[in-house]
Order: C-alpha cells, then structure tokens, then sequence
C-alpha cells in the first residue's frame, strides 16, 4: 500500500482490520445487540426548521457517491452516466438540480463527487460541458483502494495480467478518510462549509431537504441519516438498530450470522430502512 501511495492513515486503517481478520473475528453484530428501533422524528414534522435550513445553505454542500461502475447495466464506466430520461443521464440531471437550488435561494451549494479510480476522469469530462457549473472548491476527490485478500490464505490476491484488479474501493465509508486525506475537508472548511448533504448517484430522489438541514443545524446534530419504512423488497438491506448502551447503530447483511438471518429480515421487528442519505 505505502508503494501505491496510499495516504498512511488509510493505510492504519487496513492494518486495524486485518489484524482482525487474522484472528478469527468475523464483523457479525448478533440481534441480542442490535435492538430494534421504535420511534424516530418524522421528516413530515419538521415544517418549523424550513427558516433555519435557509439560514445555513451558504454554509452548505451537496456530495454524491459516485464510485460505482454500471457492469450490471451492461457498461463498464460509471454508473452515473447511464441515461435516464430523455437522454439524460443520472450526473446530467444532479447537476441541473444543483443548478436549480442554487438559482431557487442565491446559495454557493457546491456539488462534490467522491470518485474512485475507475470514474474520476469520466465524471469530470461531462462536468466540463456545464460552462455555468462554477464553484469556490474543487469538484471532487478520489476514494481510496485497498488490496484484495485471498479468503483461504489470507495473502495480497495477485492477478500479474491486470494489477488493477489487485485493488478494490473499501466502500462508501471510506468518505470519512478520504474528505480528509484528499484535503477536500480543510479547502471546504476554509471556505466556511460547516455542512454535507450525502447520498447515493443513482438516487434521483435524493435531494437537499431544507427542513432537515435546519433540525439538524438548530439541534446541533453532528451526523443524521434518512431512514424509511422497509418492506418486503428491503429485507435484506441495512436496518437502523439500538445497542444496549442506546446508541443507534446502522447494521448490514453481511454483519448478520447466518443463523439470524430471518430474524435480520423481520421488518416488523426492524423497521427502519437506511436510503444512505
């Protein structure tokens, strides 16, 4: 990873995992410890915070997840540029809803996109087509890589024809360390952003809620995710959960045993469905 140039504390970051892969741990949080979650604030209820959400806007960022590819679509560049409607593909209409918003309240509302190594170049090339597309911060950033490791000996995977296949995204957790080490965090802090809305590229119904924003400025809520009521075509998708301690929690398929399977998928039990906004 340090031949890659991978930024250190990525590379920590790793490590602290692999170490735990190494001894036998296997991620999984049993239902005993995700309780499940009864009630949360309505979005319908927060008519009130529309003033407070208009007072921080200018403070305000918009920041898509764009390091998917569209292989299940049946192309190999970004996912976001698979057409939608009329032509227009998903990163063509984010950037007309930006401009929108922007034009709708006289905000600066930069619009972000963390990359990854197989759409940054891509994404950048229909940003440039959108002359009116100006703003005080770069456009975006890379996410990191991390090596894959074989499942039986735990060892780098090689693949000498293709290198690049060596390497996959860690995820869109990875958000967090790469805001950081990509210095998109100090450049949008210099500038006097204090908020980021997130969410998915190819989620067109994913748009900045200016009620949200203000209960989460007025409240001083350092983090807030948009949950909905799952139903049967979301059982196997992440659910909001509740630790014994009260902390809410946001566990995955892949962190459930196999043996608690059908209980993970109990949306009466589990209510609450993250839309990774």
């Amino acid at each position: 990873m340090s031949a890659a140039k991978i930024p250190e504390l990525m590379v920590q970051n790793f490590q602290h995992y692999y170490k735990q892969l190494v001894a036998g741990e296997t991620g999984y949080i049993r239902s005993q410890d995700a309780g499940p979650v009864t009630s949360i604030p309505d979005a319908d209820q927060l008519a009130s915070y529309c003033a407070a959400g208009k007072a921080v806007l200018n403070n305000t960022v918009i920041l898509k997840l764009n390091g998917g590819l569209g292989t299940s679509m049946g192309m190999d560049g970004p996912k976001s540029l698979v057409p939608v409607k009329d032509g227009l593909s998903f990163l063509d209409i984010i950037v007309r809803q930006a401009l929108y918003l922007r034009q709708q309240y006289g905000a600066r509302l930069p619009l972000l996109f963390m990359n990854s190594f197989h759409t940054q170049a891509a994404t950048q090339a229909v940003l440039n087509r959108y002359a009116n597309l100006k703003q005080d911060v770069p456009f975006g950033f890379l996410q990191h890589k991390e090596p894959k490791v074989d499942k039986e000996t735990l060892t780098p995977a090689s693949w000498p024809i293709s290198s690049e296949k060596e390497w996959c995204p860690p995820g869109h957790g990875d958000l967090y360390s790469a805001l950081v080490t990509s210095g998109m965090l100090e450049k949008l802090m210099a500038a006097g952003y204090e908020y980021i809305f997130v969410s998915n590229a190819d989620n067109l119904g994913a748009t900045l809620d200016l009620q949200i924003l203000g209960y989460m400025a007025q409240n001083k809520v350092p983090f807030l995710m948009e949950v909905t009521d799952r139903t049967l075509a979301d059982r196997k998708g992440g659910h909001l959960a509740r630790r014994s301690d009260g902390q809410l929690l946001l566990r995955e398929v892949a962190q459930c045993p196999p043996d608690e399977l059908e209980l993970f998928q109990d949306i009466e039990r589990y209510r609450y469905f993250n839309t990774n906004n």
